[in-house]
């Protein structure tokens, strides 16, 4: 459903199946944006892909935004910790992820690397 949404949108969207792909894949072709679930299959769950995206010098600046099911205090600070932007949880509202996605890409375009 999100996919299709920002697709929708008019944004490309590359979907991975896991943790450690989502790693891979942005480390060599660094996104715009990240919208991560924390819940992921595999080695690496939300919080640990967040934490290594912004270890790396490619990815370090890339918005992340945390969409998830998760919604305790505990969560949304270890994603604070972490790096994430943005934090929504499910069910969330599409306008407003989708206004927040306009306003991080529009920020990410004026800032410098």
């Amino acid at each position: 459903m999100i996919e299709a949404l920002v697709q929708a949108r008019g944004y490309e969207v590359v979907a991975v199946p896991s943790g450690a792909k989502a790693i891979d894949v942005a480390i060599t072709q660094p996104p715009e944006l990240v919208l991560l679930d924390l819940m992921l299959p595999g080695q690496y769950d939300g919080f640990e892909v967040c934490r290594r995206l912004r270890t790396d010098p490619s990815t370090k600046n890339v918005p992340v935004v945390i969409i998830t099911a998760l919604d305790d205090e505990n969560s949304r600070t270890r994603a604070r910790e972490v790096g994430a932007t943005a934090y929504y949880t499910k069910p969330f509202s599409p306008i407003a992820l989708l206004k927040e996605i306009d306003a991080l890409k529009v920020r990410s375009r004026s800032t410098p690397p």
